[in-house]
């Protein structure tokens, strides 16, 4: 009866094997391609040979070839971050526990001798775990869920790492740009205290008026340290979130932000749109559903825990007499006398109780950050906009009707430079202006699609209960 139950039992493991699931050619990243590229239109790879490496080695050398604009960033980040690549890694191990809970468990075979006295007896069994067998189409399916998951994770990880880069980029570029207006105002200051200085040894210009044209040019000077060590410091984090290193440092970045768009977007459905889009609520929906299967399969078996069944054949041999055959089999399961799985039963209810919390939450969160971002879009806009419609125009006229009135002896040196030095003002403010549009812009597409900072108890998986486990609770 044993060889009937051993052919039974992988029989039944065959059948299993039949519905398995089988290593993807890609790692799954075909999944994440689609999502990234839905998102922000970039090519994403997963490097994991040598050819791989020499083709996206020649490609990011193509690119840093001519002058980086944000989109031309993100794609050498896309192809080049290390840590990315280690996420999409992370995303491999996570196929390989989709296989793993795909498998059924490996039948147990034994075999003992026992002799003494001229008799010998032989056995041997086929233990496989039943409640295993019975339980692996409900945990694979959960595992297909984890893996899709993972898939989010992994697009989730590359819409982070592209939202970081483009604000890492703007702050970059818009560095350069301080530091090219601060370096004209610093060679106009010392030029002004020079000749003040000159004036003042010849009586024409008292103490106080020497004094604030000296101490213009070293706020100047300071001012321009700081923002030469500000634009060095966010270009380094380009290149960190770039992967450049060595030759790939001496890459090109335009000296100024490129123009405002003419109008800004309108988006009346943002809400819905984050709410239907953002990959975080994606992540927290799959685990609501995985947790949803597990407390169902834990409820199922919380009275049985473990049955395993094991064909047996004995022969026996004694010396007084003719060798005999036995055949049998043995079945082995837990009788809930002191645990029925009520632990159980509640600790899986109350993590799916956890996970619905937290998912209703975060999509309420999801859409205040929605209006938010894009308030924030709308006002940067508008301050922007004003700052080159009205302010920098209105300054232009006032800077050169100063200077007319300077040709014709009608206001001093002094007021010139005064105005000057609002001018510079403005000039400052309207950079800061013009950045903060375009980080505002960067944050909508975030906002709408994810990629921004992990929120607290957002996509990290939430501990299951264990339901059956696949050694049948030895």
């Amino acid at each position: 009866m044993a060889h009937h139950f051993a052919r039974s039992l992988f029989a039944l493991a065959a059948l299993s094997l039949s519905g398995c699931a089988a290593f993807s050619p890609d790692s799954g990243m075909t999944a994440v391609s689609d999502l990234t590229s839905q998102s922000i239109n970039k090519d994403v790879a997963f490097v994991r040979a040598a050819e791989g490496a020499g083709a996206v080695d020649a490609r990011v050398r193509q690119l840093l070839t001519r002058t980086l604009n944000a989109d031309t960033a993100v794609q050498i980040a896309l192809l080049n971050n290390k840590g990315l690549q280690a996420a999409y890694n992370e995303l491999a191990l996570a196929e390989t526990d989709l296989i793993e809970q795909s498998l059924p468990p490996n039948p147990v075979f034994s075999i003992s001798r026992i002799s003494g006295n001229g008799a010998s007896e032989i056995e041997r069994q086929v233990v496989g775990d039943i409640l295993a067998l019975a339980t692996l189409p409900f945990r694979s399916d959960i595992a297909r869920d984890r893996f899709r998951q993972a898939q989010l994770r992994a697009a989730l990880a590359t819409l982070r790492l592209a939202a970081d880069v483009r604000h890492a980029y703007v702050r970059a570029v818009a560095g350069n740009e301080m530091v090219v207006l601060l370096t004209d105002a610093k060679s106009t200051a010392e030029s002004t205290a020079q000749l003040a200085l000159k004036l003042g040894e010849t009586g024409a210009v008292n103490k106080l008026d020497q004094a604030r044209e000296q101490v213009f040019y070293a706020e100047t000077t300071a001012d321009l340290a700081t923002a030469r060590q500000a634009a060095t410091s966010a270009r380094e984090r380009l290149a960190r979130l770039m992967g450049l290193w060595d030759a790939g440092l001496d890459f090109r970045l335009p000296n100024a932000l490129p123009a405002l768009p003419r109008r800004p977007q309108a988006l009346p459905s943002i809400e819905a749109d984050a709410v239907a889009h953002r990959l975080d609520l994606q992540i927290a929906r799959l685990e609501l559903t995985a947790l949803a299967k597990s407390l169902n399969l834990t409820e199922a078996t919380r009275f049985v825990t473990l049955l395993d069944l094991a064909g047996i054949s004995r022969r026996t041999q004694d010396p007084e007499g003719a060798p005999f055959r036995e055949r049998g089999f043995d079945v082995q399961f837990q009788i809930p006398i002191f645990d029925g799985g009520e632990v159980r039963v509640r600790q899986a209810a109350e993590t799916y109780n956890l996970a619905f919390n937290r998912l209703t939450e975060r999509a309420v969160n999801v859409r205040s950050e929605a209006r938010d971002a894009y308030r924030v879009y709308r006002s940067t806009y508008d301050i922007a906009s004003h700052y080159q419609r009205e302010i920098l125009p209105l300054r232009k006229i006032i800077t050169g009707e100063m200077q007319l009135r300077f040709s014709s002896m009608q206001v001093d040196i002094f007021a010139l430079l005064t105005e000057a030095r609002q001018r510079l003002a403005s000039l400052r403010g309207a950079i800061g202006a013009k950045q903060n549009f375009f980080l505002a812009q960067s944050d909508l597409q975030t906002v709408v699609n994810g990629g921004g900072a992990p929120a607290a108890g957002g996509d990290a998986p939430t501990t299951i209960a264990a339901a059956a486990p696949a050694d049948g609770g030895h």
